[in-house]
């Protein structure tokens, strides 16, 4: 058996601009399904025919903002892995996103990663070898 990631639930501030940066990112996303949840608020699925993410509006603040990175328990970012890496900055910077990619350089994979409205950050890899060892090749350094 095969293992892969089908889908992520996010609780987000704003499922609309989330679907925005989603779909920027990945024009062949789509809403694969959507409704209203018990206290009456929009959900949406939005993805492809292999995974998606599936959004929820928030119904309260944290007592305190997230923050990638931060060493406190959470998610960092969510990597997907794409054809093209430049052309998901490209794309994301002409919408007005933030590039939050950090210095990589590595034979094998190109990684960017930019922030969503809600300072999210996303991590998009290109894979430049078919080779599995070579991608998944962590002594070459990536910075």
């Amino acid at each position: 058996m095969s293992t892969r990631l089908e889908h992520a639930n996010l609780v987000v501030r704003d499922v609309e601009e989330t679907l925005r940066f989603l779909q920027t990112a990945f024009p062949d996303f789509r809403i694969r399904g959507e409704g209203t949840t018990l206290q009456g608020a929009r959900w949406v699925h939005v993805g492809n025919d292999e995974a998606y993410v599936a959004l929820q509006p928030a119904s309260e603040e944290p007592a305190e903002p997230w923050v990638p990175y931060g060493g406190r328990p959470g998610t960092n970012h969510l990597g997907f892995e794409v054809d093209d890496a430049e052309a998901v900055r490209t794309r994301l910077a002409a919408a007005g996103y933030q590039d939050s990619t950090v210095p990589n350089a590595h034979p094998h994979r190109k990684r960017v990663y930019f922030h969503d409205a809600e300072g999210n950050d996303w991590e998009f890899v290109e894979y430049l070898s078919d080779d599995r060892a070579r991608r998944n090749d962590y002594e070459i350094a990536d910075l």
